[in-house]
């Protein structure tokens, strides 16, 4: 059973054929981050556009890549949320068209919910229920996945995700687009416990994530240094800023994993690809098992759509064709 994809949500334009929710015939990625960086960050209007001038060659891309032709589709799948609304729409119009013009059946597919079901492509011995740690530039939390399809929070962003915090304080420190792989890099030659950066721990109880404090803490310090005049150490300040990061999302994960119970935390998003936070969790005391998927479908593509649309078609879990696409989409029903 073959799903052809469509992943438009951010400034990725992808597009996969998926075999049985598992084997990735093809996965064709258009990025715009060289498009998007002299901004500092993604311009919506500029998203749609690119999507818009991209869609239909990466779709036919994938198709040729595959081996397979239209005729051999059994349904088409596209991410319908949450994301930048015109960036949603363009795939969402297009795998509606397509699905109509093919008469295939059309799956809509949650964009954490893609993030999540992408490890199954690498990893088929991983079975529910597990833990998922989904980090990404809009969302941080903890889900507890039973199913496909059934999903329990444990704990969500009250403000700036994980991966905006990368991306706002690598802005300020003029490293480039994205934030996340820029601090990462820099802070490499850096030392990580050279400044104490505040690790917003909340609740005694909660697995919420809250990561504002600590980016107005550092652009505060920065504007500090400026303000007198005193030199910083981008390399320091990247390395302490990924350390209060790391702390607090492998901290709480294991937590989370003790109090369910499970020897399984499955990593999802682009924060996952970070290295230091995949060593953090592997280093855990408990025996929990971490699977991470590759770098590849850790950032966003369409393969993780497909894998998580097998499911759905499964259960035929089909859209008709009123279906839009939605800027702020929640996961759990």
């Amino acid at each position: 059973m073959k799903i052809l994809a469509i992943e438009s949500s951010c400034d990725e334009t992808a597009a996969a054929v998926i075999e049985n929710g598992r084997k990735v015939l093809s996965n064709i990625i258009a990025s715009q981050i060289p498009t998007h960086q002299i901004y500092g960050g993604v311009v919506p209007e500029i998203a749609s556009r690119e999507h818009l001038e991209a869609v239909v060659a990466v779709v036919d891309q994938a198709i040729k890549v595959s081996g397979c032709t239209f005729s051999d589709i059994d349904a088409i799948a596209v991410t319908k949320g949450p994301g930048l609304v015109g960036s949603l729409l363009v795939g969402v119009s297009y795998g509606k068209a397509l699905a109509m013009a093919l008469d295939k059946p059309l799956i809509g597919v949650h964009h954490l919910e893609g993030h999540i079901m992408a490890n199954f492509l690498e990893h088929p011995d991983l079975t529910f229920p597990f833990l998922a740690l989904v980090v990404s530039g809009s969302h941080s939390g903890l889900i507890w996945v039973e199913d496909f399809g059934k999903y329990r929070p444990l704990g969500q962003s009250r403000d700036d995700a994980a991966g905006e915090a990368f991306d706002k304080i690598a802005r300020a420190l003029g490293l480039p687009y994205p934030g996340g792989p820029a601090i990462q890099k820099a802070a490499l030659g850096g030392d990580s416990h050279k400044y104490d950066f505040p690790r917003a721990w909340l609740e005694s109880d909660s697995y919420d994530f809250s990561f504002s404090g600590l980016k107005s803490s550092v652009l505060n310090f920065l504007n500090q240094c400026r303000m007198k005049n005193e030199s910083i150490s981008v390399p320091d300040i990247a390395a302490s800023v990924q350390e209060a990061i790391v702390d607090v999302l492998a901290e709480k994960a294991i937590r989370g994993a003790v109090a369910e119970k499970t020897g399984t935390i499955v990593l999802a998003g682009g924060v996952a690809a970070n290295g230091k936070l995949r060593e953090r969790l592997e280093s855990n005391e408990h025996g929990i098992r971490i699977i991470s998927p590759s770098l590849v479908f850790c950032t966003d593509n369409a393969a993780m759509i497909g894998a998580a649309a097998f499911g759905k078609y499964e259960r035929r879990e089909f859209e008709d064709f009123s279906l839009n696409a939605s800027a702020s989409l929640a996961i759990f029903a």
